[in-house]
């Protein structure tokens, strides 16, 4: 496990109606949310690898698809310094992970379809209003970055 990592797994509720996933509660994380978006991705796709210098993404997986979720503690101090976590998450591993500063990220849609995840994180794109610089070291468009995903 990588120190401040958060990884919760969600129940999904299912009826003749069809299904229910709770995925945030503010009495189950001390996390607090400034924003939320969807992200469809297709089959195959990769985002990322990237950080945050400042921002905690809270993702969920839910379904539909499944991801391969990839963690890197790039952290200075971190008491899991240079450690690394590969995931399965989604439909088959529903849950909801939270990825402090300083952790690289990204993911690989692994379904034949489409997959989504939602994050919540806890600060707002680019700032009130997007007046600021983006929180974001992008791995991915450095060649010679030792952060893949293959």
């Amino acid at each position: 496990m990588i120190d401040g990592v958060v990884i919760k797994n969600i129940e999904q509720f299912t009826d003749e109606r069809g299904s229910l996933t709770e995925i945030f509660r503010q009495d189950s994380f001390d996390f607090h949310p400034a924003m939320a978006y969807l992200s469809w991705t297709n089959p195959g796709v990769i985002r990322g690898p990237h950080e945050h210098l400042y921002q905690s993404d809270c993702f969920a997986f839910a379904g539909p698809g499944n991801f391969r979720l990839h963690l890197w503690d790039h952290r200075e101090n971190s008491a899991t310094k240079d450690e690394k976590i590969d995931l399965i998450v989604g439909v088959d591993n529903p849950c909801v992970v939270i990825v402090p500063p300083g952790v690289i990220h990204g993911y690989q849609c692994i379904s034949k379809d489409i997959g989504l995840s939602v994050n919540f994180p806890d600060r707002l794109y680019r700032g009130l209003n997007k007046t600021e610089n983006i929180d974001e070291i992008r791995w991915e468009n450095n060649p010679s970055s030792p952060y893949k995903i293959n």
